[in-house]
């Protein structure tokens, strides 16, 4: 994939994949706690959690990983087999 979307998380920076987008749907589907998302995630503290959580689009907690991987993978195909037309 030609491009990665990248969340900040106090200061750290994270890379929405599917094993990222796994976690966040058992975050908001079960009563995971932001201690346990931090833990699962690798940050250091709650408060890395919230802020990761915070600057995530509300879109994105809700979107399926497998259909995460689709969407980005018809991304990149469209960009790497369809030329721009010229003018």
């Amino acid at each position: 994939m030609s491009e990665e979307i990248r969340v900040k998380a106090g200061e750290k920076e994270i890379v929405l994949d599917e094993k990222v987008l796994s976690v966040l749907q058992r975050y908001v589907k079960t009563d995971m706690t932001l201690e346990e998302l931090a833990a699962e995630l690798g940050l250091s503290s709650w408060e890395e959690a919230y802020e990761f959580i915070k600057n995530i689009p509300a879109w994105i907690l809700w979107i399926q990983p497998t259909l995460w991987k689709t969407l980005r993978a018809q991304k990149s195909v469209k960009e790497e087999y369809v030329k721009p037309e010229k003018k």
